[in-house]
């Protein structure tokens, strides 16, 4: 007699399940809970791993209002430069949600991220499984970039990008790089990464002895950056949401 298979519903802490319906992130869900301004069914709950049976069922109040689920969104972003990447920055730096000022557009975090100095397109949601879709070092999109350097590399430096060096402790390479154009001291060249690492290219390039005048990220697996004026954003469609991560 073969026995019956049970089927285990998977279960979710609360801070977790927050940020899934798109309301807040994980980091702020856990400030809510442990304050004491979050109830499961009617209970007040100081646990941000607190389990939740039903995820999608299950009634939320967060300071005594009905918690919804907030309407997807996907936004792409022309970052300027000069902005940091956080939702606030302890320096009283600008940050990239300069650019939503007055949008009302609910909470939305950065997927992946530019540093400072870097320039182009960044994505935005408050749809966590999409996002780590997007950002995931494994089965991600590659990211292109244009950067501009203060030299002319041939052809050895360009193989040296793509063979790798080690800095830090890290293994840093591109996947591709091409030379698009150079002048007499200056060249851009393109450069397509398959994996995320924290300054990844300007380590990289500095190793090989290059430094990085600009660094403009213009595209993101199929979706360009196209003509999107600096500092604007725009909605994706949902062609662009599902080819690049399928619709959370």
């Amino acid at each position: 007699m073969v026995g019956k298979r049970l089927l285990v519903t998977p279960r979710f802490g609360l801070a977790r399940v927050l940020s899934k319906r798109g309301l807040c992130s994980r980091t702020e869900a856990q400030r809510l809970i442990r304050a004491g301004l979050v109830r499961l069914d009617g209970r007040v709950i100081d646990d941000p791993e607190f389990p939740v049976r039903d995820v999608h069922a299950a009634r939320i109040d967060i300071e005594n209002s009905r918690a919804v689920a907030a309407t997807p969104r996907y936004l792409m972003l022309n970052k300027p430069r000069g902005l940091v990447t956080t939702t606030r920055d302890e320096q009283g730096r600008d940050t990239v949600y300069r650019c939503f000022e007055g949008a009302q557009l609910g909470w939305i975090a950065p997927v992946g991220r530019l540093d400072k100095a870097s320039e182009g397109l960044l994505l935005f949601t408050n749809a966590p499984a999409w996002a780590a879709q997007i950002t995931d070092p494994a089965n991600g999109p590659d990211k292109t970039y244009h950067v501009q350097v203060d030299a002319i590399p041939d052809a050895p430096v360009l193989a040296a990008m793509q063979a790798g060096v080690v800095e830090g402790g890290e293994f840093l390479r591109a996947k591709s790089v091409l030379l698009l154009r150079a002048g007499e001291k200056h060249a851009w060249l393109e450069i397509v990464l398959d994996e995320g690492r924290n300054r990844q290219i300007r380590r990289l390039l500095t190793a090989l002895n290059l430094n990085v005048l600009r660094l403009v990220r213009v595209a993101i697996g199929p979706l360009a950056l196209g003509d999107l004026p600096k500092g604007q954003w725009r909605e994706l469609s949902v062609q662009e949401v599902a080819v690049l991560g399928g619709d959370d």
